[in-house]
């Protein structure tokens, strides 16, 4: 039996896409006029074998009824509202590690004093979440107890509310007992890195709460994910995984869904790549997407000696390709810089597509 994904693609923004979807050329992405699309990219799988196809919007009336149905479900969800998003263009998830070894800023911010002070800058900077995490799952990392976990965070979860009542609170971690104690604490979201593959009990403990449960994928465990990893296909198994995974969710009646296809977490560069240039495809699933880029090794691997300490360049290239694509969460360390670069990119990305309206426009007299 043959397979079929769909992937929006070929997109215009601004003032131009607004004008082309009211003269139904084009098609709003997760309800955003102003970012459309006039082409899908069709993805057939027959057991190993794949391949694809890109057709105009106007042609899918001339597909194979099983393949049009399939089609026109798809732009359904690619083209609905994702209501995690409360009709914002972007939204950033500040990383708070409360950790003495995550690869990045371990030991930075691993006292209350430091930890209170990095939420307020990035509140500050335009964070419109919070992930705390108190257990590091950088490649190779250690596992350690629940309880050393929980005590790790336990000081910001009990307060952050109190503190901070508009900002969500996102809690990174792979281990029941952390998830139980922190939803206490009107935690918003949970953020485990191996879809309760950890920790068995996990899923119980969401079972029916009114949380956001972000489906993160990997390939392995932090101890193994980047031992040589393999895939058929990268896009389409990550793909099939978050259907299992949503399937799942849906019939716990647990709709809030979050989709990570997670960078970095058991793939090598091509991979990693493949999932940026084509990372469109996950909107037909019908779920917010989030993408977690900043400071990641592929960007050292591709920059070679030109890597700095942050990466900042990178992460920042990385989130406005995905931007583009429709991509709206972002879970990065420099809040600020990013929030920056966005709202330059998106202001001239405006400027620009509207004067080639006007060219249009002039063409057309």
């Amino acid at each position: 039996m043959t397979k079929y994904y769909t992937r929006a693609c070929n997109f215009y923004y601004g003032k131009l896409s607004k004008k082309l979807v009211q003269n139904k050329k084009t098609l709003p992405l997760c309800g955003n006029k102003e970012i459309s699309f006039d082409q899908v990219e069709i993805f057939s799988k027959k057991k190993k074998k794949i391949s694809s196809k890109i057709i105009n919007i106007k042609k899918i009336n001339l597909l194979s009824k099983l393949t049009k149905k399939k089609v026109t479900l798809d732009i359904k969800k690619i083209t609905s509202k994702k209501k995690f998003l409360n009709n914002k263009n972007h939204v950033l998830m500040g990383i708070l590690n409360i950790t003495p070894d995550s690869f990045s800023d371990g030991g930075k911010f691993n006292t209350n004093k430091k930890a209170w002070k990095k939420i307020n800058e990035m509140k500050n900077s335009g964070a419109d979440i919070i992930d705390i995490g108190g257990e590091s799952t950088r490649p190779g990392s250690k596992i350690i107890s629940p309880k050393i976990e929980w005590e790790r965070v336990k000081g910001i979860i009990k307060k952050f509310k109190k503190n901070f009542p508009k900002i969500l609170l996102s809690i990174d971690t792979r281990k029941s007992l952390v998830m139980k104690n922190s939803i206490k604490y009107n935690v918003d979201i949970i953020n485990d890195v191996s879809c309760s593959k950890f920790d068995v009990k996990s899923s119980e403990i969401i079972k029916n709460k009114n949380l956001w449960k972000v489906i993160h994928h990997m390939q392995g465990t932090p101890q193994t994910m980047q031992i040589n990893p393999k895939y058929h296909n990268v896009l389409l198994d990550i793909y099939d995984f978050f259907e299992k995974e949503i399937t799942k969710m849906k019939n716990n009646k647990y709709p809030k869904i979050i989709l990570d296809p997670g960078i970095g977490f058991g793939k090598n560069l091509k991979h990693n790549l493949i999932i940026l240039s084509k990372i469109s495809i996950f909107h037909s699933l019908g779920f917010p997407i989030l993408i977690g880029t900043s400071r990641k090794k592929f960007i050292n691997q591709i920059s070679k000696n030109f890597d700095s300490k942050e990466r900042l360049g990178g992460t920042l290239s990385s989130v406005l390709y995905s931007l583009s694509q429709g991509v709206q969460i972002f879970r990065i360390h420099n809040v600020k810089e990013i929030k920056q670069g966005i709202l330059v990119f998106e202001n001239l990305l405006k400027k620009w597509k509207k004067n080639i309206l006007v060219q249009m426009e002039l063409g057309a007299q």
